[in-house]
C-alpha cells in the first residue's frame, strides 16, 4: 500500500501478512523499549511544538532541524506501534535520523513529510479550531481501530495471518490521525482530507 505524493504526509506499509500464532502474545513485551522512548519523544515533540508555534508567527517557517527532529518523532512512534501491534515481525531498529526524508532502515514502514517553505502566520492560533471536526472523526476510527487489532489478534492466533483488510484499515486510520496532528502542529498548512484513502 502506497500513498499519493499529493498530500505532504506520506505513509506507506508493506509486509507480509503471515505472522507465527504466538507472536501476539510477545510482541507487545518485546516492543516496550521502543514505546517508552516513543512515550520520551512525545514529550520532545510538545517542546517542539510549542517552539514552532512561535517560530510560525514571527518568521513564518519552522526551522528545518525542528521540523526534522519532529517529523523524526512521527517515523519513530509508527515503527514502534506497527510492531507492538504485530502487523509485522521484523524487530525496528533503534534510529534517531533527523530527516523528514524516511531512511529506509525499516523495510516494512515508511513517513515522510515534505518540508513547508512558507507557512501562514496567524493560523498556528486557530488551526485547532478548524480541525474540531477532524479530532471527531479520528476518535470514532479509534475506536474502531481497536475493535481491529483485537480482531487482527484473534485472527493472526486462529490463522497464522493478519487479514489484509483489517491492517489496510489500521493503516489508513493510523494516516489519517498523523495527518491531523501534522495539520493542528504546524507542520503543514494544507488541511487534511475526509478520507482513509491514501
Amino acid at each position: 500500500m502506497s500513498t499519493s505524493a499529493s498530500y505532504p504526509l506520506q505513509l506507506e506499509f508493506q509486509a507480509d501478512r503471515h505472522i507465527t500464532r504466538w507472536r501476539p502474545l510477545v510482541q507487545w513485551l518485546l516492543a516496550i523499549p521502543h514505546l517508552m522512548i516513543v512515550w520520551a519523544m512525545r514529550s520532545l515533540r510538545q517542546i517542539l511544538t510549542l517552539i514552532s508555534l512561535f517560530a510560525v508567527l514571527f518568521t513564518k517557517r519552522i526551522p528545518r532541524p525542528i521540523f526534522d527532529a519532529i517529523v523524526m518523532t512521527y517515523r519513530y512512534e509508527w515503527r514502534a506501534m506497527s510492531y507492538a501491534f504485530f502487523m509485522h515481525k521484523d524487530y525496528p531498529p533503534f534510529d534517531f535520523d533527523l530527516s523528514s526524508e524516511d531512511d529506509g532502515l525499516e523495510p516494512h514502514t515508511s513517513l515522510r513529510l515534505t518540508y513547508p517553505e512558507h507557512l501562514e502566520r496567524w493560523k498556528p492560533l486557530y488551526k485547532w479550531f478548524l480541525a474540531i471536526p477532524q479530532y471527531v472523526v479520528v476518535v470514532a476510527l479509534a475506536i474502531v481501530a481497536g475493535l481491529g487489532v483485537f480482531a487482527g489478534l484473534v485472527a493472526v492466533l486462529v490463522t497464522g495471518e493478519y487479514p489484509e483488510g483489517i491492517r489496510d484499515f489500521l493503516v489508513n486510520v493510523y494516516r489519517y490521525a498523523l495527518r491531523v496532528e501534522a495539520y493542528v502542529g504546524f507542520l503543514t498548512d494544507r488541511y487534511p482530507p475526509f478520507s482513509l484513502a491514501a
